[in-house]
């Protein structure tokens, strides 16, 4: 078994998930990662590319180990992988690409008469002062 699996096994053992999950939250980290770390939108496709790279080349890994052990390769399982951890970054993209639940609300300007400028007030008995 190698250490990809080892690791895999331990996470679903120890933090009582499935694998599935486990693929779940890992995209969200990468792709949240992503952003953070290079300063990338979720809005940008680079790190939905990443996560998808990331995802593929786990396969890869699986089938790999699939092989060495001499496992049965199960292609359907494989892509239901990949396919399972892309849809969580995949809605991140699309919701911030075209909606605006991802955008900063705007910046409220004070309420301004424009009756005239607005100026500090003077000393008692000065010309402002009226009264």
């Amino acid at each position: 078994m190698s250490s990809l699996q080892k690791v895999k096994l331990f996470l679903v053992d120890h933090l009582d998930l499935a694998k599935d999950a486990l693929h779940i939250y890992v995209a969200l980290a990468i792709f949240l990662g992503a952003c953070l770390v290079f300063g990338w939108k979720a809005r940008q496709w680079k790190p939905w590319l990443l996560v998808l790279v990331v995802a593929i080349i786990g396969e890869l890994w699986d089938i790999r180990d699939s092989i060495a052990d001499d496992d049965p390769v199960r292609p359907w399982a494989n892509w239901k992988d990949v396919w399972n951890t892309m849809i969580a970054p995949t809605l991140l993209l699309l919701f911030a690409r075209f909606t605006g639940v991802f955008a900063k609300p705007p910046v409220a300007e004070e309420a301004v008469s424009g009756d005239e400028a607005e100026v500090a007030a003077g000393p008692a008995g000065g010309e402002r002062d009226i009264g």
